[in-house]
């Protein structure tokens, strides 16, 4: 399989997109950052000394992905249309879940965006919390699902597991 970011001489170059005509792009990524018991109730029960941690951490998410061709070197600069960041407390495991969702009208695709997103929003707990907590993991980071485009719709046969470290 070729990779589309170099060109025939190996050299790395930005895809060109201009013949390919737009269409509704979706892409949905997660995340997951575990950390110790009290470090978790500081989030649940909103007492962490910086604020309310999953609120900056889900605009902070937003502007990662709008942000997404700033940080990495070969991404298009995208107009998105929309974002969605959702994240899930996992009492169980002392784990908070960041799910981002990003779509466009446009000729490549959000893979990235969403991807970005999901790290911000995971970073920015970690910057929160840090003083509490510096061993906090963050894994199970991965693309879910995409729609649009000429490689269709594609999603993760097996998602990442919640539980383990």
């Amino acid at each position: 399989m070729a990779l589309t970011h170099f060109n025939a001489q190996g050299d790395a170059h930005m895809v060109d997109v201009a013949e390919k005509p737009p269409t509704h792009r979706k892409a949905t990524a997660t995340g997951t950052i575990v950390m110790k018991p009290t470090t978790y109730d500081l989030v649940a029960t909103g007492q962490a000394k910086k604020g309310d941690v999953l609120a900056v951490a889900q605009i902070a998410a937003i502007q990662g992905a709008k942000k997404t061709a700033d940080l990495i070197p070969l991404c298009h600069p995208l107009a998105l249309t929309h974002i969605n960041v959702e994240f899930k407390l996992d009492p169980k495991f002392s784990a908070v879940h960041c799910i981002v969702s990003v779509e466009t009208i446009g000729k490549t695709g959000v893979e990235m965006e969403a991807l970005t997103g999901v790290q911000i929003g995971l970073l920015t707990i970690y910057d929160m919390l840090k003083a509490a907590d510096k061993g906090m993991i963050m894994k199970d980071i991965c693309l879910l699902e995409k729609a649009g485009g000429q490689s269709g719709h594609w999603t993760l046969e097996t998602p990442p597991s919640t539980h383990s470290i």
